[in-house]
């Protein structure tokens, strides 16, 4: 894929962000559940970094490799037309150069945006600290604006998956403290809180969780059918 065109499929998926309805990404694991997606009319995929390395044979929690998981972005990427969007955990890295390094993998296999979450990877219940995640949110958005491509960073907390809802009562606090260094950080982020039992999460498996998406219309529910489908060839 050449930078003009992944440029261009950056600012196609950030406009969906603003569109008069919720953008809903349906996640892939490989390219035939994300040729499937695309069939079924999802305007964008997003890879789920659980579910990759569940079929790679490692548990979830950056166990896999950047390189191998990369690899899988990269398959998907170039056998749909829709934009693709990588869940990369926390980035492999735990240094601002390694930020740097994984935006630059992760355009190369054709990606145009990735989730970024705050914890340490190698204690999924240690947080990175806050001066340190904004350091790691601005070298990529920085690395990417280097290279021409528009990249779309979902920065992600993990406080009240980590914490448990109600079980700590600073984590709303915390979040929001998150939240306003982020965007400091980087005005080119989008931010998301990943409550447990959330309305999708990204490692989606079944129609217990597709039940709770509230489809619109009828293209919605083809859509959730679709997936479905998609989810019976792996379960």
């Amino acid at each position: 894929m050449n930078m003009r065109m992944q440029a261009e499929k950056a600012e196609q998926f950030r406009k969906l962000h603003h569109g008069p309805r919720m953008l809903v990404l349906a996640n892939a694991w490989d390219v035939v559940s994300a040729r499937i997606l695309e069939d079924c009319g999802y305007p964008a995929i997003a890879t789920s970094s659980a579910a990759v390395a569940f079929s790679r044979g490692y548990p979830d929690g950056q166990r896999i490799s950047r390189d191998e998981m990369l690899d899988v972005v990269a398959r998907i990427a170039r056998a749909v037309r829709v934009p693709v969007t990588a869940d990369l955990e926390a980035g492999y890295g735990t240094t601002v150069k390694e930020m740097s390094e994984t935006v630059k993998a992760a355009i190369d296999a054709g990606a145009i945006g990735m989730n970024l979450e705050d914890v340490t990877g190698d204690d999924e219940r240690s947080h990175v600290a806050l001066p340190l995640q904004v350091e790691k949110i601005r070298a990529i958005r920085e690395t990417a604006k280097s290279i021409g491509v528009p990249f779309v960073l979902n920065a992600r907390t993990d406080v009240y998956l980590n914490r448990g809802i109600g079980k700590n009562r600073s984590g709303s606090a915390e979040c929001g403290l998150r939240r306003h260094a982020r965007r400091d950080g980087s005005r080119a982020a989008s931010w998301k809180r990943n409550v447990a039992g959330a309305l999708l999460r990204d490692d989606v498996r079944g129609s217990d969780s597709l039940r709770r998406v509230e489809w619109h219309d009828e293209s919605s529910r083809q859509r959730g059918q679709c997936l479905k489908r998609a989810l019976s060839f792996a379960y």
